[in-house]
């Protein structure tokens, strides 16, 4: 999920006759917001094979638009290494052996290998895109529905905070080199809100205190992979990673922060204190 702390610079305010232009897009962007909602809702809170074939889309989608960012002159191979990403990753959800694992590396591998503007960039966020959706799934496996609803909600909930402390309190700039538009201040607001999702686990019975602490680190991850995302999008000179969800941009623009949300959670899954009784 892209973050925006709120601190955008000067705007050219539009004219009464230009505002209704800027609703245009409120309808396609409602309806399809609802869409992922209603499918990724449903297929998180079934688990299963109904959240693996979501992850192998969005992941397959994902690295089709990190391949039409970074592509160079020549073949065009967004489109190959996009089903090669889907099929690798069903292979290692539903495979029972351990050598497709070795196989994650082989998007970027190849891709490294096509015509493309900064390889390194490609080979290092496919393997990351690679392994948020063999991570989400195998946390919703082994640590239940609390445990991505917890990383959903810190990323959601930060992402919300920043935005509107970014909004109000603005000050100085996080990391204006990449994000100019992130604010320490919306940045702090992300981790106390992760802290409050945090105690809200706690308080409910779902986890343990020790999340009042975890959660600000998931978060600030997530918030790393924000703007890991707009620095690619910078450099490759496009507003979104693609249209494919219409109001709302790309699969990544809408999972960026997700991405590496999980893959830190992932990391700290021996210290994540989710209940048994919320295991779902």
């Amino acid at each position: 999920m892209t973050g925006t702390d709120g601190d955008t610079g000067e705007a050219e305010k539009p004219s009464v006759a230009s505002a209704p232009g800027r609703w245009s897009d409120l309808g396609p962007r409602i309806a399809s917001g609802a869409v992922l909602v209603i499918l990724g809702g449903g297929a998180v809170v079934l688990g299963g094979w109904e959240l693996a074939l979501v992850a192998v889309l969005c992941v397959g989608a994902m690295v089709w638009e990190l391949a039409r960012m970074t592509r160079g002159d020549g073949f065009d191979a967004a489109i190959p290494l996009g089903v090669l990403a889907a099929v690798v990753l069903a292979l290692n959800l539903w495979v029972p052996a351990p050598w497709p694992l070795a196989l994650l590396l082989l998007p970027s591998l190849i891709g490294v290998m096509t015509p493309r503007r900064d390889s390194g960039v490609f080979a290092a966020y496919a393997l990351v895109i690679l392994l948020t959706g063999l991570c989400f799934v195998i946390l919703r496996e082994t640590l239940g529905l609390a445990a991505v609803l917890a990383i959903l909600l810190t990323v959601i909930v930060s992402d919300i905070a920043g935005y509107f402390a970014g909004r109000v309190l603005g000050g100085p700039k996080f990391w204006p080199a990449i994000s100019p538009k992130k604010t320490w201040s919306g940045t702090i607001a992300g981790w106390i809100g992760a802290a409050l999702v945090g105690a809200g686990f706690w308080l409910t019975g779902w986890g343990g205190a020790g999340l009042i602490w975890i959660l600000p680190v998931i978060a600030f991850a997530g918030q790393m992979g924000d703007i890991a995302e707009s620095a690619i999008k910078r450099r490759a000179g496009v507003k979104d990673s693609s249209q494919l969800i219409p109001g709302h941009g790309g699969v990544m623009d809408r999972f960026d922060a997700l991405a590496f949300a999980t893959i830190a959670a992932a990391f700290l899954q021996p210290f994540l204190p989710f209940l048994p009784g919320s295991q779902g």
